[in-house]
């Protein structure tokens, strides 16, 4: 059958995405411990390889998965978890979806991989049930009380001490006991309430906390003493990208909107942050306090 170049060109492209997912999915196959999951993993793998076959009658190659792509997304679903690479790879499915349609006018078969790519994101969804989002309450609590309440300590801080190795020492004694009363408080609310993985979710609120302490004290530790402006700036774009990673991976692993979220996270932590700023100006003044 003659199909135009254009035609070709687009072939070729979906062929590679084809062969490159199949790949993606064997991979993620080999992190999900439920055997159900693996199967249907493994099944959709072998299927977009079936997809590439298919492809490769009009284009006559047979390409290689993209390493990259195949390594980074691997990577992501080892630190993310496989929801998060899931979702990333469905977002991307909706931007072929015009482009089946297109094809479909010269090669019919295109409305069946269609169909198939989107009982694949079906299947995918409904399988979605990765314990670290069941946690993502905790997760959320123990990064947003950290990012507030030890953005505004370390702002305070350096204005009233103007050392950044006084304010990092007080940073981490601050920064470590509240990760263990953050955790301590989840683990008895979560029993409280016959959570049965009540550890679980102090494991987690503790490990986002611990996380940004270490992040947000790192400019005090890495900056000379006396440059401390220098440190509370670098600390307030530490929290603008944690924010914006964070909001971001929520956003996608959970389906939320992202802007909102983001916005509102950040401006609670910033706020916070110039409070405090001008009340470690205030108490040095009073006090008549001179570090």
């Amino acid at each position: 059958m003659t199909i135009s170049e254009n035609t070709k060109q687009i072939i070729r492209k979906l062929q590679q995405k084809e062969v490159t997912e199949q790949a993606i999915y064997m991979n993620l196959s080999k992190r999900v411990k439920k055997e159900s999951d693996k199967e249907l993993l493994q099944r959709i793998g072998q299927e977009e390889g079936y997809h590439s076959k298919i492809w490769s009658k009009y284009t006559g190659r047979n390409p290689k998965p993209q390493r990259m792509k195949v390594l980074l997304y691997s990577f992501l679903s080892i630190i993310l978890g496989y929801t998060f690479v899931i979702k990333i790879m469905e977002k991307n499915e909706g931007i072929s979806k015009d482009i089946y349609n297109q094809l479909a006018e010269e090669v019919p078969i295109a409305s069946k991989i269609y169909a198939d790519e989107q009982k694949h994101e079906h299947e995918l969804i409904e399988m979605l049930d990765e314990e670290r989002l069941q946690y993502v309450g905790s997760m959320v609590l123990g990064l947003n009380d950290a990012l507030v309440e030890l953005t505004g300590t370390l702002a305070g801080l350096s204005f009233a001490l103007q050392n950044n190795r006084l304010v990092a020492l007080s940073g981490l004694i601050t920064g470590i006991s509240a990760t263990l009363s953050m955790a301590s408080s989840e683990y008895l609310s979560a029993r409280s309430e016959g959570d049965s993985n009540a550890k679980k979710s102090a494991l987690y609120t503790g490990i986002m906390y611990i996380f940004a302490v270490i992040l947000l004290v790192l400019p005090y530790i890495l900056f000379p003493s006396h440059k401390y402006i220098h440190a509370l700036v670098a600390m307030l774009f530490i929290v603008v990208l944690i924010i914006l990673a964070f909001t971001y991976y929520i956003s996608v692993a959970k389906d939320l909107p992202f802007k909102k979220r983001f916005i509102e996270m950040a401006t609670i932590s910033l706020s916070v942050a110039v409070l405090s700023f001008v009340i470690g100006i205030l108490v040095k003044h009073f006090l008549g306090i001179d570090v």
